[in-house]
């Protein structure tokens, strides 16, 4: 059977979760590891979600709502967009699929930046496209090089804001500028998954090009700031048109029960998502300050987790950290990501960094 596997599909590399702390303590005989390698919300789901995942327990035997009605209703009413502008995914990584699915057909193009959430390159290979990848300067996407590289066979774009792994952003300012230059015909993927961790003021509002009725689709996620990882439920907003296709693609009773009670009490927890940003705000400002006294280069981030570098040999230092019972990500190279997380994790962390560099 293998001899019809697409050649596409044979050149994929498997998407790397990373080991999990159970996996690490028993291969090296450690304790009581942490992990910060995922961007998971140290503080973990809302009471209000948990709560309401335990209230919905004695009816797992039913199929969940396969519209997801009140979920999408809430969504809609958060943002002032119609319901029917709103997709829920098995996480926001199935709205990626079903875009890549339904618009994209073998030979099509999606333009995507260089060091950019890997899933893009992934889906659209697997689906037979092609992909123009745009480099970076500085760390940052260059949005005017990602509207030269749109092609007459461009479908889509990608536009990870924040920027999974580096934590930088794009502008309003570019954000306008590229969207009055790209062809109406040309769909924009705003992937905003860690959108509520943002403190920049020149962070765009790209609900407005929704609005406008640009062919814009707007990802959120409920597993990073609300915690809720483990369940996989994100959304998309997008016009309705573009909506109404994404779910003949769509498979149903796609969002599981649990999922839909708990996002939609965790969309009402407003203290909980305040919280968890003021944590990671300080735990940032403290992980500034050690990189800084260690002479650790780092991009400044508007995300839950920080990109840097520590030595010549990335691979090294994360093989080292795993030893001290710490979990980060290699990204490759010389670049690992280290997620914010506790105070006690956060120190943990930079004593660990400090001992490995020092042998």
């Amino acid at each position: 059977m293998l001899k019809y596997v697409s050649e596409n599909i044979r050149r994929l590399v498997p998407y790397s979760q990373g080991k999990p702390i159970e996996e690490l303590e028993r291969d090296l005989g450690i304790k009581e590891a942490i992990k910060l390698a995922s961007n998971e919300n140290p503080l973990g789901a809302s009471r209000r979600a948990l709560e309401a995942v335990e209230r919905y327990l004695n009816r797992l035997h039913r199929y969940p709502d396969g519209g997801g009605f009140y979920l999408r209703g809430a969504i809609a009413r958060k943002w002032g967009v119609s319901p029917d502008a709103v997709v829920l995914g098995n996480g926001s990584n199935e709205i990626i699929e079903l875009l890549i699915r339904t618009f994209m057909s073998p030979g099509d193009n999606a333009v995507v930046s260089e060091n950019t959430f890997s899933v893009y390159r992934l889906i659209v290979t697997a689906a037979n496209g092609n992909v123009t990848t745009v480099p970076m300067k500085a760390g940052r996407y260059q949005l005017e090089k990602m509207g030269e590289g749109i092609s007459p066979k461009t479908r889509l774009v990608f536009i990870s804001n924040p920027n999974n792994p580096t934590g930088t952003i794009v502008t309003a300012s570019e954000v306008r500028d590229f969207m009055n230059n790209i062809p109406e015909d040309v769909l924009v993927v705003f992937d905003e998954a860690y959108a509520e961790y943002v403190t920049s003021g020149e962070y765009p509002s790209s609900i407005d090009y929704l609005r406008e009725g640009r062919p814009v689709a707007i990802l959120r996620t409920f597993s990073k700031i609300y915690g809720l990882a483990g369940l996989r439920i994100g959304y998309g907003l997008t016009p309705v048109e573009i909506s109404e296709m994404l779910n003949r693609v769509r498979q149903p009773f796609n969002t599981n029960a649990l999922a839909q009670a708990a996002a939609l009490a965790a969309l009402e927890d407003v203290e909980h998502v305040e919280k968890s940003r003021r944590v990671n705000q300080e735990g940032k400002g403290f992980l500034y300050k050690e990189f800084e006294s260690m002479g650790i280069a780092y991009l400044p981030t508007e995300a839950n987790f920080i990109y840097f570098q520590a030595g010549d040999d990335g691979k090294v230092l994360f093989d080292a950290m795993l030893k001290e019972g710490v979990i980060i990500r290699h990204i490759g190279g010389p670049n690992l990501r280290v997620t914010i997380g506790l105070p006690e994790e956060n120190r943990r962390f930079t004593e660990a960094l400090r001992k490995v560099l020092d042998k």
